[in-house]
């Protein structure tokens, strides 16, 4: 699965976004800067889910398995 990074200049350089994952946004000076703060910005924003999604199973009987997105 390929996701969509949205990059718009503002005055003080860049902000950045992913249009699929909301809460993944961030700013940068410069265009890479901004690239790069995005992908940390996708790591906690998918690690923060998880944690969430741990917290909410807590006490409860469920199982786990890898998934794996296909997409045509």
């Amino acid at each position: 699965m390929k996701l969509t990074a949205v990059f718009m200049p503002v005055p003080e350089g860049f902000i950045g976004f992913v249009e699929e994952l909301p809460g993944a946004n961030t700013q940068g000076a410069t265009l890479e800067e901004t690239r790069e703060n995005l992908q940390e910005a996708v790591q906690l924003v998918l690690e923060a889910n998880r944690e969430l999604a741990e917290r909410s199973l807590q006490g409860k009987v469920f199982s786990k398995e890898t998934f794996n997105l296909i997409t045509p």
